[in-house]
C-alpha cells in the first residue's frame, strides 16, 4: 500500500479536508493513475451530506468523485490495454463480479455485484470502502479504464465520465437521430449536455426551465426553443409533441406535466436523481394511448 493526497468529509455536516488515504499497489490486473482532472457532480453533493440514505447510507469518511482524468504512471503484470504515459479515465464503476449475464453482456452497470468508485465495500480491503477521485492518484482494475484521446482539453473531458454518458446514452438508446422533437427538463450539468447531444444528432432540441434568465444560455447551446415550464399556455402548446424528453431534474417536480407532452409511443427517461422519490410516478398522461416512462 501506499499513501495518496485526498480530500474527504467525516460526516454529513463536515466540509471537505485535506486528508491522507491508503491505496493499493497496482495488482497484476490494475493501472495506477496520477490523477489530473476531477468532475464535481452532484452525486458528490448528495454522498457526502448522506441524502441518499434511504437506499445507498454513506460511509465515513467519504473521498468523493468519479469524473476522472489522469495519466498512467504504473500497470500490473498482465495489463495489455495501457501504458505509463498513456491518458486514461475513470467514470463511476471501478469493479463488478465478471461472472453474471449482465457482466458478460458488457452491462457490469446492471451487475448486482458492481462495485462504484466510491462509499462501496473494498474487496481489496485496503480500506473499509473505495475512495473517489478527490484524490491525486488511484488504482483501478484495468477493465473500468477508458482511454482518453491526447488531443482533448482534459478539463472537459472529466465530466463525460458521469454527466456525459448519463445523458449520452438514453440519447442513442432510444433513437434520438435528426427529425425527432427532444425535450431537455432543467439546464444544469446534466441537461447542458444533453442539449448539446441532441443538437449534434440532429433532433429539434426544446429546454423546459423554470428560469427565464437560463434561455439565452440554452439556445447559445444549441436548443431551438426554450420553455418556461410555470407557464401553462407554454406548456400546453406543446401537448402530445414530443418523441422523447430527457429529464435531468434531481429535485421533486412534477413528472405529470412533462408525461402530457409525449406523443404516441414517446419515452421519457430521468437521468436526475432527487432525495425521495417523485410523485405521480408511473402515472399516465391524460390524452391518448399510454406512453412509456423509463425511471
Amino acid at each position: 500500500m501506499y499513501n495518496a493526497k485526498a480530500y474527504s468529509a467525516v460526516s454529513a455536516t463536515s466540509p471537505l479536508a485535506s486528508d491522507t488515504i491508503a491505496r493499493r499497489d497496482p495488482t497484476e490486473h490494475d493501472v495506477q493513475i496520477e490523477i489530473l482532472f476531477c468532475g464535481i457532480c452532484h452525486s458528490d453533493v448528495h454522498s457526502v451530506r448522506n441524502e441518499w440514505s434511504d437506499f445507498m447510507s454513506t460511509t465515513y469518511p467519504i473521498v468523493p468523485g468519479h469524473e476522472i482524468v489522469g495519466r498512467v504512471t504504473q500497470v500490473g503484470s498482465a495489463v495489455t490495454k495501457y501504458k505509463p504515459g498513456d491518458l486514461a479515465g475513470i467514470g463511476c464503476m471501478v469493479d463488478s463480479d465478471g461472472t453474471c449475464p449482465h457482466c458478460k453482456a458488457g452491462f457490469e452497470q446492471f451487475c448486482q455485484n458492481v462495485i462504484f468508485t466510491y462509499n462501496s465495500p473494498d474487496k481489496h480491503k485496503t480500506a473499509p470502502v473505495t475512495y473517489g477521485g478527490y484524490s491525486d492518484s488511484v488504482v483501478v482494475d484495468e477493465r473500468f479504464v477508458l482511454r482518453v484521446p491526447d488531443n482533448l482539453d482534459l478539463a472537459g473531458v472529466a465530466p463525460l465520465l458521469c454527466a456525459g454518458i448519463t445523458t449520452y446514452s438514453p440519447l442513442r438508446h432510444w433513437g434520438v437521430t435528426k427529425g425527432k422533437k427532444v425535450g431537455v427538463v432543467g439546464l444544469g450539468g446534466l441537461g447542458h449536455m444533453g442539449v448539446k447531444f441532441a443538437r449534434a444528432f440532429g433532433a429539434h432540441v426544446v429546454v423546459f426551465t423554470t428560469s427565464p434568465d437560463k434561455k439565452e444560455g440554452a439556445l447559445r447551446l444549441g436548443a431551438d426553443e426554450v420553455v418556461v415550464s410555470r407557464n401553462a399556455d407554454e406548456m400546453q402548446q406543446n401537448a402530445g409533441s414530443f418523441d422523447f424528453i430527457l429529464d435531468t431534474v434531481s429535485a421533486n417536480h412534477d413528472i405529470n406535466a412533462y408525461l402530457n407532452l409525449l406523443r404516441l409511443d414517446g419515452n421519457i427517461t430521468l437521468v436526475g436523481a432527487p432525495e425521495k422519490p417523485l410523485e405521480g410516478r408511473g402515472i399516465q398522461p391524460d390524452h391518448g394511448p399510454p406512453q412509456s416512462l423509463r425511471l
